[in-house]
């Protein structure tokens, strides 16, 4: 499948604050919706690689590591930061993580827990800092900590449409 890749998405941010508790909830169902994906399948096949592509454990794994990334936003957000941190757009951590060779209960396990927290940081915002808006260092545009919930989302929905692409090409 030709999807887009994620470096070149495009994005719009116009939800309306109503919507946060939804984002938020969506947020949180990630961990069990990849639960749900990978759940009987061999570790060797949530192993394997797609065309030198990250693995299906790859893929959670990644998803693991930005979760530092994203309180770490949330934490220039509470201090005003002009700009967000940047992203490591090597993704190095990932590469180095050795995720093929976890557990693939661990890697759920570690994704819920990093998630539940994120996602009890964002619900916790004052309102003040709800209305606040910092400069996405990649897009070069401001960004809400409702537009990042919602960017972050997107890139869940994007690992999970790659994850269910490996599971059709070797498992089904």
């Amino acid at each position: 499948m030709n999807r887009v890749k994620w470096i070149d998405k495009k994005f719009t941010y116009s939800l309306n604050q109503n919507k946060y508790k939804d984002i938020l909830s969506k947020l949180n169902e990630t961990p069990c919706r990849i639960a749900k994906l990978v759940n009987h399948i061999s570790s060797e096949l949530l192993a394997k690689k797609n065309d030198e592509k990250w693995s299906v454990k790859e893929n959670i794994g990644h998803l693991i590591d930005l979760e530092e990334l994203h309180s770490g936003r949330i934490d220039d957000f509470i201090t005003g930061k002009k700009t967000l941190r940047p992203a490591d757009l090597t993704n190095k951590k990932t590469y180095d993580a050795g995720y093929n060779r976890k557990d693939i209960n661990y890697l759920i396990t570690e994704l819920k827990r990093a998630r539940q927290h994120f996602v009890k940081r964002l619900s916790e915002l004052d309102k003040a800092t709800l209305n606040k808006s910092s400069i996405h260092p990649r897009l070069n545009r401001p960004m809400r900590p409702i537009d990042m919930a919602q960017f972050v989302l997107e890139h869940d929905e994007h690992h999970i449409e790659t994850i269910n692409e490996i599971i059709e090409k070797f498992i089904i």
